[in-house]
């Protein structure tokens, strides 16, 4: 029977004192994601429409864009 990556590091004293186990899954990514809004990377033209449109009707919510005057 195959082991978890987290019973082989116990196994090999590689044990962090952390009990609190990380969540790596997609929806915990995705909502980091949403709840710290950043200029996007990429994208067609509406997105970025959107994206201007968002960041008027609501500044507090995106941290600060660091896009450089581009």
């Amino acid at each position: 029977m195959p082991i978890t990556p987290d019973e082989f590091l116990r196994k090999h004293g590689f044990d962090t004192d952390d009990t609190e186990e990380r969540d790596h899954s997609l929806r915990r990514n995705a909502l980091n994601h949403a709840k710290h809004l950043k200029r996007p990377n990429a994208g067609t033209p509406h997105d970025w429409e959107d994206w201007e449109r968002f960041k008027r009707e609501h500044p507090d919510e995106v941290e600060d864009d660091d896009d450089g005057g581009s």
